[in-house]
């Protein structure tokens, strides 16, 4: 599984969603004399609206919408030109509403209709239970088709993202493995004597050196050098620290 949708797709998603709110869309004539589809309008606008602003992935991702009926209750006044469009604090995701106003009647009213958008694709599964602070497994996780709109956290799909990281909570049968279930193994804590490797152009070099702060994988950490010189580092494994000069 390839092309994880990391942050900065998740914030292009919203952001096209921003942009739907904020440019309202297309609005529906309404010939004079018919019958209004009002729950046509709003599913049609939020079917093409929902494809739009699924997350990219390599995965294909079945989307589908469903709309609610307008409470039978609701009298509205003929209009010639009804428009759908997302409502403030509203998302296109799971469940949600969806919004149709009058911009040509005599009457301007606006109301909303249930909306629910599934997306169905390939991601990992919890197998098992998984305590808090335990390194992930590939036997800990099995794919299966799942609703990526069940939840807002972006879906974990490149094994590399997850593999070997430590869970942040229990993690129990069934859960979709998304963004802010598993971070990155610490491996030393402050005080742990670990090793230096130095690079520059042309060179190489290491030296023993202290750590300053705890050692978490792919991150940065604060060491002293023997001759008590401070250096950041990113950190490569339980005893080595990479510094760029």
């Amino acid at each position: 599984m390839r092309n994880q949708p990391d942050l900065k797709r998740a914030l292009r998603w919203g952001a096209l969603a921003l942009l739907l709110l904020v440019s309202g869309l297309a609005g529906a004539q309404v010939p004079p004399g018919a019958e209004p589809d009002y729950q046509g309008m709003a599913l049609a606008w939020a079917r093409s609206a929902a494809v739009a602003a699924a997350p990219a992935s390599a995965t294909p991702l079945k989307v589908e919408v469903s709309v609610g009926a307008l409470d039978p209750r609701l009298h509205l006044a003929p209009c010639g030109n009804v428009e759908a469009y997302l409502p403030p604090g509203a998302r296109l995701w799971g469940h949600s509403r969806v919004g149709l106003r009058c911009v040509d009647g005599q009457s301007r009213w606006n109301v909303s209709l249930p909306l629910t958008v599934r997306a169905m694709g390939l991601a990992w599964l919890i197998r098992g239970q998984v305590p808090a602070g335990a390194a992930l497994q590939q036997s800990d996780l099995v794919e299966a088709q799942v609703d990526w709109a069940e939840e807002n956290s972006p879906v974990l799909l490149e094994p590399e993202t997850w593999l070997g990281q430590t869970a942040t909570r229990q993690l129990s049968t069934g859960q979709v493995l998304r963004q802010g279930m598993v971070k990155p193994l610490q491996v030393f804590q402050a005080g742990t004597q670990i090793r230096v490797v130095a690079e520059g152009q042309g060179f190489q070099a290491s030296a023993d050196a202290f750590a300053l702060s705890a050692g978490v994988v792919g991150q940065i950490a604060r060491v002293r050098m023997d001759n008590g010189r401070i250096a950041t580092g990113v950190v490569l494994d339980a005893r080595t620290v990479k510094i760029e000069l």
